[in-house]
């Protein structure tokens, strides 16, 4: 043992997620790495020994896809996690009654699958006036704005009036051809242009206001899939947040950044390096240390399945209409250009991280990940697939075949489960948020939330991750279902081996990093229904205790 150990935990139900040895009773610590795992007493001393009494030790958990910034921003913005457009308006009410004129009134987290439809421009207008109304659906990729936003953007707010034409976006309009104050995907750059960037303070106490929560739930990693630009972004100077956070001593987590391809250009790089484009100084994928890092490009190629903008192979449904001619979503941008971008960042050196939800979109990153990989040729680029959300059994194969890691979201199956099979129909069922298909295919498979989108706690996401029900109480695609220590394996180590970091963390195994949760409960053994209900009783990172309610 190089050091003697800082700290004992002794008298722990340990779960390690290491196959040669997956359970143990105590973990020796010392300079923030693991240094001994025991299956009975330590037979060594330290300054500080703590006795859990018997509860479940596991690896800190690790959120492989959530945005940090947004979550913190939207614990300060109106929750709309209603059931009814009446309850909707009545909070939107309250705040603009308490809110001075002129100032902007910002909400997130509606559902038009629960309210019945989303928002409208004119019970906006009514209910605030004199004030700038923007409200962010549940998924990120749209927002409904009312007529003072529309009149600041020069959109013609009269029936048969100019509306602008997004690439990637939507400025949705009525049967008269007025704006209904719902902006698609990439049109919402158009509202982010109003009060974006986000002043550094801001985007700093965000960043740390997100974290203190994580350090309640046990996580002691995650993944921001998001920065620096495009209509995801806060602020095109958006790592500058997390630097400072650090030096405050406010960053609580470890934390990887993906970059948004919107933030990436052309580089004048020696042509033998094949770095054509990336960020400035070249910096790229790995650069940083364990605790600010920075991690894949991120590259949108479509929409959200509730809100039927993803690009899928074969209309909605209830949108048939015509054959072919029904709504299938649509792509971001040209997929020639998508194409291009992720060949190119991948030869620069990059992992990628693609948002693919239909599968027509999936189709596209797994080509592109394919020519990249024809054309040049490199050891282990462990790209990923975002959501790859409604997968044909063919694309399981595929990304199996190519090791392209699909990200999905567990929490997914109750908070927006009964939108997503009512978008895809019963025949699509089976291809919704793969699990069980990507353990037989040998993928890794990682957990994540996707928060704000849904609740970002690890537990909850392991709950549905286990029992895929919907909110409505229906099976969501219930053979995908994995046991609990799949799941606990998936926000473990499989997060880690998705950030390509599982030789640091992930697992309970000498000389890795001493960052764990406690658990009132051991999760593979109690019943399914239970799981949610389990509490973080501490979390640990690099062995110092972060929280506590013992």
């Amino acid at each position: 043992m190089p050091y003697e150990p800082d700290l004992l935990l002794v008298n722990a139900n340990v779960l390690t997620m290491d196959p040669g040895r997956p359970r143990a009773a105590a973990v020796a610590v010392a300079r923030g790495r693991i240094v001994g795992v025991y299956d009975g007493e330590p037979d060594v001393s330290a300054r500080d020994v703590i006795d859990l009494r018997g509860l479940t030790l596991i690896p800190g958990f690790h959120d492989a896809h959530n945005h940090m910034i947004g979550f913190g921003l939207a614990l300060t913005e109106i929750d709309l996690r209603v059931g009814g457009l009446d309850e909707l308006y009545a909070r939107v009410a309250a705040k603009a009654a308490a809110t001075p004129a002129g100032e902007w009134i910002i909400g997130s987290g509606y559902d038009q699958t629960r309210t019945g439809a989303h928002p409208h421009r004119d019970a906006l207008d009514s209910i605030a006036p004199g004030h700038r109304v923007w409200l962010k659906h549940t998924s990120s990729h749209m927002c409904v704005v009312n007529g003072l936003v529309l009149r600041d953007l020069g959109i013609g707010t009269g029936a048969g009036e100019t509306v602008p034409r997004v690439d990637g976006g939507r400025v949705a309009t009525d049967g008269a051809g007025r704006p209904t104050g719902l902006m698609e995907e990439r049109a919402q750059e158009l509202v982010g242009d109003l009060t974006r960037p986000y002043p550094l303070t801001t985007l700093t106490d965000a960043v740390a206001a997100a974290g203190e929560q994580y350090l309640r739930e046990g996580l002691t990693s995650v993944t921001e899939a998001g920065v620096g630009g495009g209509w995801i972004g806060q602020s095109p100077v958006e790592l500058a947040a997390y630097v400072t956070a650090r030096e405050q001593g406010r960053l609580p987590t470890r934390t990887e950044l993906m970059v948004v391809s919107d933030a990436f250009h052309p580089l004048a790089a020696h042509p033998d390096d094949g770095i054509g484009i990336g960020i400035d100084l070249g910096l790229r994928t790995g650069f940083g240390d364990d605790w600010l890092r920075l991690g894949p490009m991120k590259i949108f190629t479509d929409g959200s399945l509730v809100g039927r903008t993803a690009a899928m192979s074969a209309p909605y449904a209830g949108e048939e209409a015509n054959g072919d001619s029904g709504n299938r979503g649509y792509l971001q941008a040209d997929a020639a250009r998508l194409t291009d971008t992720i060949i190119a960042a991948h030869r620069a050196g990059w992992r990628v991280a693609a948002h693919a939800i239909g599968d027509r979109a999936i189709d596209l990153a797994l080509d592109a990940f394919a020519a990249a990989a024809d054309r040049y040729p490199r050891a282990d680029p462990r790209h990923r697939i975002e959501h790859f959300a409604a997968a044909r059994p063919d694309q399981v194969r595929r990304a199996a075949a190519l090791g392209v890691l699909a990200v999905g979201q567990g929490r997914f199956a109750s908070e927006l489960g009964d939108g997503m099979l009512a978008a895809v129909g019963p025949g699509r069922h089976s291809w919704l948020y793969r699990q069980r298909s990507l353990l037989d295919a040998g993928l890794v498979l990682p957990g994540s939330s996707d928060r704000p989108v849904a609740a970002g706690a690890p537990l909850l996401g392991l709950h549905d991750m286990v029992n895929r029900r919907t909110a409505a109480g229906a099976p969501f695609n219930a053979a995908e279902a994995i046991t609990a220590a799949d799941a606990l394996r998936a926000y473990t180590w499989g997060s880690a081996y998705a950030s390509k970091q599982e030789h640091l963390k992930g697992s309970i195994e000498p000389g890795k990093l001493a960052d764990f949760a406690v658990l009132s409960e051991d999760p593979t053994a109690v019943a399914p229904d239970r799981i949610a209900g389990l509490a973080v009783v501490a979390t640990f990172i690099d062995g110092e205790l972060r929280y506590d309610v013992r």
